[in-house]
């Protein structure tokens, strides 16, 4: 199983624990909104343009409300299930191009929701997927930072992901700097640099 399968899978469980009013990091969203969110966008991809253009949120708004009554355990059945055949995420390909981050990403947006959360453990071959997503990503995540943006692992191993004026160090696993990057603050990572520097990086939105 790939990652993406695998966090899906994740994700399914976590939601079974934890019910569907649970909070998220995803602003004012629950488990439940969060959920519905994942089924709209890869059951509903007509439906889920307000997802990345505020312009059509209320289309995506609507669809998620269209879950309001669907039991919990049918929700979560659903994206057990994955993509329907028809789903542009039930092809193979998209579906690791496009879901490994959405799936851990959001997965760690229900585990830390609350106090009290904790990093997963060190895992060799999740981190180095992660590593790899991050590396390819960070780019354009970091695209309106005024300073320049390294980002390190533990071990050393380093990578100039953005430059400008200035420069800021990142360091933790490779999961903790992906959730940087979309922009959750609820993360484990030094971060250094000088104070005006750090301080930039701070106001700077990051993420999609």
């Amino acid at each position: 199983m790939n990652l993406a399968g695998a966090e899906r899978a994740a994700i399914c469980d976590t939601f079974e624990k934890v019910g569907p009013e649970q909070p998220t990091l995803c602003g004012e969203w629950n488990t439940h909104d969060l959920l519905a969110h994942l089924l709209v966008r890869e059951r509903q991809p007509w439906a889920s343009g307000g997802i990345m253009v505020p312009f059509l949120a209320f289309l995506t708004d609507h669809a998620m409300r269209g879950y309001a009554t669907t039991p919990w355990a049918e929700m979560i059945g659903k994206l057990r299930a994955g993509a329907p055949v028809w789903s542009p995420f039930a092809i193979g390909k998209v579906d690791v191009l496009a879901n490994t981050a959405e799936f851990y990403v959001h997965h760690e947006d229900v585990r830390r929701g609350v106090p009290g959360w904790e990093p997963r453990e060190p895992d060799a071959a999740r981190d180095e997927e992660l590593w790899s997503l991050v590396l390819r990503s960070a780019r354009m995540m970091y695209r309106n930072s005024p300073v320049g943006i390294v980002l390190r692992r533990p071990g050393g191993e380093e990578h100039v992901v953005h430059t400008g004026k200035g420069v800021v160090t990142l360091t933790g696993e490779p999961g903790e700097l992906l959730l940087h990057a979309y922009g959750r603050d609820e993360v484990r990572i030094d971060v250094m640099g000088a104070e005006s520097d750090k301080d930039a990086l701070a106001k700077t939105s990051r993420g999609i």
